[in-house]
């Protein structure tokens, strides 16, 4: 069975409480050792940077390969919006709710997607910003607003699209936004940012590397020529650092390549008794209709073997796959039955989800290779 992620030690959402108390925030703790005390400070995620293919190809990151480093986890599932909103509220999912990429939420009858922040289904995309209000589906201060209440000049840079966007608002509210229009605008916008105020930290985004891995696969010859990209795109932020700065690279997720895919909406012994399905290919979220969660559970594990783990919600909750807190009301949106793929096989929606289960690369399950996310330090 997998062992849950290091919540609270070494995971995703322990990198900026740790920065944090290196600027002398109160109530913050260095979860990590870093033992960062710096007035400046860039942390860039690499959307797809998986640290077991960053450890494998360190010819084509000779600049990420050479940092002092460490590992550390997501969190579950291993996707970009539950891991955007662990790093961005400095907890993991149990506590911040962002529990999946499509998620049941009470009064909707379309499950949401967290990244798009619209309803899920056929049909054009709803928009529920006004509906499901992201300020109080995650209500919990983020990172940025706890650093700019200390008088810490925040500051993120990322594509436009995430301006104003429900996950931003959600969970990475309290910067000032500046649009990120190409790789050279986003290393001037996080050099202009670290020179701005007398205490500055910066989040920036990139997320071609995670795009390449998706339509390509992270064993392609374009992923890596991409991930050289990444390389260089670091090295020039951190050449451009002011003295004394640091620069942090992380990443969301890993990512793996189907070798098998079972196809939900083709498969009738699978869809009897569910209601909804919600999660991804590699981590889904089973919604069962009343009374059926015993008898779909007993079905999926003798259907899908041993290349899925199938738990009923209480057991994932007890084995800490959210966190070690999991709130009653978050608690609601996970699944009845949770399913995480074991070896290279995704559950699949090639009618309701056309798109993504064509896609090669995928994540949210908990192997090391889609769990593990490097933390590379620069510091100038």
């Amino acid at each position: 069975m997998f062992d849950a992620p290091r919540y609270g030690t070494g995971s995703l959402a322990d990198v900026f409480p740790s920065v944090l108390a290196g600027f002398g925030v109160p109530g913050e703790t260095d979860r990590l050792g870093l033992g960062i005390a710096a007035d400046r400070v860039c942390v860039l995620l690499v959307d797809g940077l998986g640290a077991h293919a960053l450890a494998a190809n360190p010819g084509a990151a000779p600049f990420l390969s050479g940092l002092t480093s460490a590992t550390l986890t997501a969190g579950f599932p291993s996707t970009t919006a539950t891991s955007l909103s662990s790093l961005g509220v400095g907890v993991p999912p149990g506590e911040h709710g962002i529990v999946g990429y499509l998620l049941r939420v009470p009064g909707q009858d379309r499950l949401i997607n967290t990244l798009r922040w619209s309803a899920h289904g056929e049909g054009r995309a709803v928009d529920l910003r006004h509906e499901v209000v992201p300020e109080q589906f995650q209500p919990t201060a983020t990172v940025f607003e706890r650093a700019a209440a200390d008088g810490i000049t925040v500051t993120q840079v990322a594509p436009s699209y995430q301006n104003g966007s429900g996950l931003t608002r959600a969970s990475l509210r309290g910067c000032d936004f500046r649009d990120s229009f190409s790789v050279g605008d986003l290393i001037d916008g996080v050099g202009r940012a670290l020179r701005t105020g007398s205490r500055s930290l910066v989040y920036a985004y990139h997320a071609d590397l995670d795009t390449t891995g998706h339509a390509r696969g992270p064993s392609s010859d374009a992923w890596l020529l991409e991930l050289a990209h990444v390389d260089r795109l670091a090295a020039e932020i951190a050449e451009r650092l002011p003295p004394g700065a640091v620069l942090l690279v992380t990443a969301d997720h890993g990512m793996v390549e189907l070798d098998e895919r079972i196809d939900f909406d083709h498969h009738p012994h699978l869809r009897e008794g569910v209601r909804q399905l919600g999660g991804e290919p590699r981590a889904r979220h089973v919604y069962t209709e009343p009374g059926a969660t015993d008898d779909v559970t007993a079905a999926w594990r003798e259907i899908l073997g041993a290349d899925f783990a199938v738990l009923p919600r209480a057991e994932v909750i007890a084995r800490g796959w959210f966190g070690p807190t999991v709130a009653p009301h978050i608690a609601d949106r996970i699944g009845d039955i949770v399913v995480a793929a074991r070896n290279a096989h995704g559950i699949i929606r090639s009618a309701a989800e056309p798109v993504q289960s064509m896609m090669i690369g995928h994540h949210g399950s908990l192997t090391p290779a889609e769990l593990d996310v490097p933390l590379c330090i620069f510091r100038s």
